[in-house]
Order: structure tokens, then sequence, then C-alpha cells
């Protein structure tokens, strides 16, 4: 299916590139009709790396009941879960603790690393039995939380075998712990990431009101992606949820910080040192999607800015590393995710408005030809993508959630690529009150300037 739709698509490319655009020359027209089918170029790129991703799959449910119990007769290997918290309130850390609380696990340590140093939540922890932790400031955000108490825990008797981290929003099922930990066994496993799930729509679902029909934004890459690329070794670390081997963790020096994003930072390091991260497609977390739509796109310009960052400054995907092949095309299909599928939708808005307002043409096409060439590819993108995906990519939903953060992400791309950094960024709110009706003027501003 996905062969088909690649062919169908390059297809299309072929007679985008010989047909379709105006002669090389200084003039408008060739300038901006170029640059379109540049961009489109990489943007079919993008596709492809992600439909060939895509081609595999690979569940490990049966292998984490196989050996849930690796250990043996032996104590069951030591885990600390780390909750790194700054600014949650009560309630959301609560809710979190004590789903700690009821976890089915026996050699257990909870703690939470609070870069906010509340008393309160020094109380809160007493009630939970979970030992809470404060540091002297607040270099290096999370990753930097992490690391100051992980460093003090390895030193300790009673050191982790793993670490499992949680975002403070999140709670646990009682068998998180016993499931992750069962894929271990292998010792060339340096991490397991299980999915996360939402116990609230996300803005795009609640605005829209169809949290009944259609699913969170981020459940085709939780369901379907992450499994695909477990399947092709590239399976990736998204923070919370997730459990690291302590060996490993020690090896490679902590977490890394020279990224906004250390989650994937920390996949590709582990793996530069012979440590592969899996992915168990169960539902062993739920916590909260951002509650606004300018949080929902802080939280993706955050994530973009920190890939960015790490492309530029760390492990650019043809860069002299020590990484595997499809480590380099995971890093290379995130890249071009990131930097042409959202500045692709914002041309595609700005090019009928050159035609509109100063005559520039920037495809020559007949409605026929477009029809014959890109008709295809567009039906075999839709079959195949729904068919894949059990109905979860919906072609004018996927266009808003991706419309809605295009600015904001192209500005991440451009600020990650061409500044060295560090960089400073927000921290996602989560637990906001949507009682209120709220319009986010800037966010519908450039929609706005385009209208008129």
């Amino acid at each position: 299916m996905f062969g088909l739709t690649a062919g169908l698509g390059w297809r299309y490319m072929v007679w985008r590139i010989t047909e379709t655009v105006p002669a090389f020359g200084l003039t408008a027209d060739a300038i901006a009709g170029w640059m379109f089918v540049g961009l489109e170029f990489l943007a079919m790129v993008s596709g492809t790396l992600g439909q060939f991703i895509l081609s595999r799959r690979k569940e490990r449910h049966e292998e984490a009941t196989r050996h849930a119990n690796w250990w043996g007769d032996n104590p069951p290997p030591r885990v600390d879960l780390y909750i790194a918290t700054y600014n949650e309130e009560l309630e959301v850390l609560e809710r979190t603790l004590a789903g700690t609380q009821a976890l089915d696990y026996p050699n257990l340590h909870v703690f939470v690393l609070d870069d906010g140093r509340r008393d309160w939540l020094a109380d809160l922890c007493k009630r939970y039995g979970a030992e809470h932790r404060t540091r002297p400031d607040n270099s290096h955000a999370k990753a930097g939380n992490i690391n100051y108490t992980l460093r003090q825990r390895l030193n300790e008797p009673d050191a982790p075998d793993f670490i499992a981290v949680l975002d403070a929003d999140f709670v646990p099922h009682t068998n998180f712990i016993r499931r992750a930990i069962a894929l271990f066994h292998d010792p060339g496993v340096g991490l397991v990431q299980t999915p996360q799930h939402f116990f609230n729509p996300d803005p795009i679902q609640h605005n829209l009101g169809i949290s009944q029909a259609y699913p969170d934004e981020q459940r085709f890459f939780f369901d379907h992606l992450q499994s695909s690329r477990d399947a092709w070794g590239i399976a990736i670390c998204c923070g919370t949820s997730s459990m690291t081997r302590a060996k490993a963790i020690r090896e490679i020096g902590g977490l890394p910080t020279q990224s906004v994003t250390e989650d994937f930072l920390l996949t590709i390091r582990l793996d530069a040192n012979g440590y592969r991260t899996v992915y168990l497609n169960e539902p062993l977390t739920e916590g909260l999607a951002p509650e606004g739509v300018q949080e929902y796109i802080v939280q993706r310009a955050r994530w973009c800015l920190g890939m960015m960052e790490i492309v530029r400054n760390v492990y650019n995907p043809f860069g002299a590393h020590n990484l595997r092949f499809m480590q380099r095309l995971s890093l290379l299909d995130s890249t071009l995710f990131w930097s042409t599928s959202f500045l692709f939708r914002l041309v595609c808005l700005i090019c009928p408005l050159l035609y509109w307002y100063f005559g520039i043409i920037v495809v020559e096409a007949a409605p026929t030809d477009i029809v014959w060439y890109y008709a295809p590819y567009y039906a075999a993108v839709l079959i195949g993508m729904n068919w894949a995906s059990g109905g979860l990519v919906w072609p004018v939903l996927s266009d808003v959630f991706q419309l809605l953060a295009a600015w904001p992400i192209t500005k991440a791309v451009a600020m990650g690529l061409l500044t060295k950094g560090p960089h400073k960024f927000r921290v996602t709110a989560k637990g906001g009150d949507r009682t209120k009706t709220v319009v986010q003027w800037p966010i519908m501003k450039p929609s706005r300037s385009s209208l008129h």
C-alpha cells in the first residue's frame, strides 16, 4: 500500500518539476515557483520516509508477559520513580501521588523533584509516602532537576537499578512499573517507553466539540507510529511514562542537557552507546493534555525547537557520529517533519495571495492535469493512512492541527537552526480553567491578515 502511495507521489513530483514550474530566470514567477516546488520536494521526501517507517510494526505485549519476573528468585530490581515538578497546583500533584501510592511493585522509591521549592508540597509528599527533594537552582530545567537527584541516588547504598519518570500531571496505572520493567530482561535495552494517554480532551477536540468522535491529536503517534519505529529499532523516549536502566544512564553521564527536548536526545545518546529504546504499546499512565490552544502551541514549538537544537549542535544526521543508519534516518525524518510540514502549509496559504495581489503565477497547470497527477496520490495517501491507523487520520482535521501551530513552529525551526542557544522556553501550563470563553487574538492574527 505504501509502496503504491510513494510511487504515485513521485510520479506527481516528476510532473510538477518538469511541466508546471516557470522557466529558470530572475522573474518573480520563476523565483516563487522554484522555491515552492523545492519545499514541496522536501515535503514529499518527508512523506515518503514516514510511509517507509509505517510499513513495519512491532508489538511487545506477549514479550512483557513472558518475562514478567525475569529476575527469578532474586529480589526484584530497585526502582526509583521521579516526578519532576515546577509550578503545578496541589490538585494536579495530589492526583499523581495518589496514583503512585497504588503501584503494585514492591521495591519502589518515589521522589518528587520540586523546582518550585514549596513547603506545602513537602507536607503533601509525607502524606503519600514520597520523598520531597529540591536543589539550589533551576539550571537545565527538567533534565537538570532529574540529574541533581539521580547523581545523588546513584552514590547511595540503595542506588536504583532502574529509573522511571512521570510528569507531574501523569497518573500511573497500578501495573505501570511491572509491565515496563519486564522488557529489561534484555541487557541491551536501555530505555522502555510507554504511550501517553489523556483523561481530558485536547484543545482542538474541546473547541470543535469532537472529543467523542475523534481521538486526541497524539493518538496516531503513540498508537501506531511508535510501534512502527520500534520495528525499525528507532523508537524514541518521550519523557514521561518511561523507564531507563541506571547502568546505561550512568555510562552516558546522566540526562543530556544540550536540548530542551532531552528525551529525544537521550534516545540517540543511549543508542550511540549500544543501548536500545523499545516501546510497550499499552495504556499504563494517563495525564493532562494542554487545556488551551496557546498552551498546545507552546508545547509543540518547544518540541520543534529541541529537535532543531539536536540537529544543529549535537547530532547532525549527516555528521561523523557513531550512529546507526536507521538512527540517522530517524533524525532526518524528524527534522524534515518539523521543518517542512508546517512551513508547507503556510506557503500554501501565501501562494494564492501572490497571484491575487501581484499576479505571480507559482504553478502553471491545467485542472485536468492536476486531477490526473495529484488526485490518485491524494486518494492513496488517505486510504493508506486511514487503513494503517484504523481511521485516525482525517484530512481536514489534520490540517487544522498543523495550521494552528504553523507560524510558531516555523519560527522555532529558524531559531533552532540559525542560533546556537541556549534558548529559553516556557513550561506547558496544565490544569487550566475551561469554563470561560477565551479568544486567542495573537494566534488568529496571521489568518485575519490573510483574509484582509
